[in-house]
């Protein structure tokens, strides 16, 4: 978060920093991170659970990174699918899947249907 500090008046300023201030003492109040993490753990043992059944996925060793999830393939990325649509003039041809190529939009503005040029 920036805040533009040339803008503000003597007085916002004041308000600025006796806001950053509260905030610090209350960041500096909480325990660690890693101590809550153990805290929860050991609570969950406790009663017989695991992080992975109360929380889903997450091992009690904490966040597994982005990067080790395996990103998903589409089926049909990089398959080859036949024209629906031909120019008749030109011989452009078009899938009917994305956006519409400029020629296909310049006909239909012109009032023709896209069936027009169906193959």
């Amino acid at each position: 978060m920036t805040v533009e500090l040339e803008g503000l008046s003597p007085k916002e300023l004041d308000a600025l920093i006796s806001k950053a201030r509260q905030r610090k003492q209350k960041l500096q109040k909480r325990p660690p991170a890693s101590q809550v993490r153990k805290s929860i753990t050991l609570l969950a043992k406790k009663q017989g659970y695991t992080l992975a059944e109360l929380f889903g996925g997450a091992a009690a060793g904490g966040r597994k990174p982005a990067a080790a999830s395996k990103p998903r393939k589409s089926r049909t990325k990089g398959s080859k699918v036949a024209p629906k649509y031909r120019h008749p003039e030109t011989g452009a041809t078009w899938t009917g899947r994305g956006i519409p190529p400029k020629w296909l939009a310049a006909e239909l503005a012109q009032g023709r249907t896209r069936e027009e040029f169906l193959i």
